[in-house]
């Protein structure tokens, strides 16, 4: 599939050979282009799971209400469930404004209410069903006794209000959502307000959107796995971590992840009959897409139907996007910074506007507590801790910088043609929390 705006007949790789440096813009909306065409041809199975794993899932089709909510009309207050019309009879002059009542037997919460005889006041829970023949709640409070008489007490009475209209303090039955009408939609994501809104409705289980598969694979002889003592030359692998965990926290799941050497023939074996078994929906790697002289991932897949390009942006400059045995590839640079900026940039934006989830990210206007410098044709993100309006630089440019990256919570935005930038300057910032 051609992600460049190329001749018909022209593979990406080719049509990217003499085009300069794209824009951040246009880079996005081919990733964006890249994922749509591919889960329009390949739409997500559905599958059904148990609502305390349905977190951050999308909902598969429409879901309607199996049964009222509130499912039975009940009390908003502790109080006395009462009759208007006894109370609008019964204006006494000994007590003006207030009319006394016999009290029937309590309702608790969780158990079934008798009918309410005339002339009688229930005690009722909050919660409680309300019982028939009561089209009212008057608060304990406005009561008096404002407490509640001993269970069983005979000839206890209750002075109540007179003032007090049908429906007071009543939570009728469907009240917040009735039996078959629409609850949620479907593509929602469902968060703890919806899951809760399904627990409420009665449902255990729920049917979701699989998820985005994806094939992650790191490069480098010179690095290693977390936990394994370093070698002269050697690094640990951040990438894998940093990426697999991006990647997961915006709902796709990760089917794989290797680190693989610096042979672009062991590169691609591994890659294809990884593509084969696991059928993912993207393949994405991180390394080896520069044009140094060990660049696996490019001289890899010289054959395939993929564009190694550059994008005016720093970090994250080189990037690869296209297609390996038809399925969806982008390839991030090495360094981890760049990684997760192309991340932010590209690849959490395409999922969010093709598949619904995650949410995207919020864009806010900060004033910069530093100044702040650009090179020329470049759009560059630097890290900052965003704190009420104001965004403070976290350590340079390099995109080597982890500590700085994980004392931030923001990306700052310097768009093209923009070189310098005093304190105070305003700025738009990438919200990461």
């Amino acid at each position: 599939m051609s992600v460049e705006p190329a001749p018909q007949g022209v593979p990406a790789r080719a049509s990217a050979a003499t085009a300069g440096p794209r824009t951040v813009a246009a880079h996005r909306q081919a990733v964006e282009d890249l994922l749509r065409t591919w889960f329009r041809d390949h739409p997500p199975a559905h599958e059904t799971v148990a609502l305390n794993a349905a977190a951050g899932r999308l909902l598969a089709a429409e879901v309607r209400a199996p049964g009222n909510l509130p499912p039975f009309t009940n009390s908003q207050m502790d109080g006395y469930a009462v009759r208007v019309a006894d109370l609008a009879a019964g204006n006494q002059p000994a007590d003006p404004g207030r009319v006394r009542l016999a009290t029937a037997a309590p309702i608790p919460a969780g158990s079934a209410a008798p009918p309410l005889l005339p002339g009688r006041a229930a005690p009722v829970m909050t919660g409680a069903m309300l019982p028939e023949g009561a089209d009212a709640v008057v608060p304990i409070e406005a009561c008096t006794p404002d407490y509640f008489l001993p269970a069983g007490q005979a000839g206890s009475t209750v002075a109540v209000p007179v003032d007090v209209s049908p429906g007071q303090f009543v939570r009728r039955a469907g009240s917040d959502i009735a039996a078959g009408t629409p609850a949620l939609p479907a593509g929602a994501v469902l968060g703890p307000l919806q899951l809760g809104l399904l627990a409420a409705l009665g449902l255990d289980r729920v049917t979701v959107r699989a998820r985005p598969r994806v094939l992650l694979l790191t490069t480098g002889d010179e690095v290693i796995e977390p936990g394994i003592p370093l070698g002269p030359g050697q690094i640990h692998d951040a990438n894998t971590t940093l990426l697999r965990s991006s990647l997961e926290e915006a709902g796709a799941e990760v089917l794989r992840s290797r680190i693989l050497a610096d042979s672009p023939q062991e590169f691609t074996d591994r890659l294809r009959a990884d593509v084969a078994a696991d059928t993912p929906d993207l393949v994405l790697t991180s390394g080896g897409i520069s044009k140094g002289a060990y660049e696996v991932v490019r001289q890899g897949l010289a054959a395939q139907d993929v564009a190694f390009l550059s994008v005016a942006m720093q970090p994250g400059g080189p990037q690869g996007i296209g297609t390996v045995d038809g399925v969806p590839f982008l390839g991030f640079p090495g360094n981890p910074v760049s990684s997760l900026v192309s991340f932010e940039m590209f690849l959490r934006p395409a999922l969010s506007a093709v598949t619904g989830a995650p949410r995207p990210r919020a864009e806010v206007p900060a004033r910069l507590t530093a100044p702040l410098g650009s090179p020329a044709g470049k759009h560059q993100v630097r890290r900052g801790r965003y704190t009420a309006g104001t965004v403070e630089p976290v350590g340079g440019p390099g995109s080597h910088l982890v500590h700085a990256l994980a004392s931030s919570n923001a990306l700052i935005s310097v768009p093209v043609g923009t070189e310098h930038l005093e304190a105070g300057a305003e700025v738009t910032v990438l919200l990461l929390e």
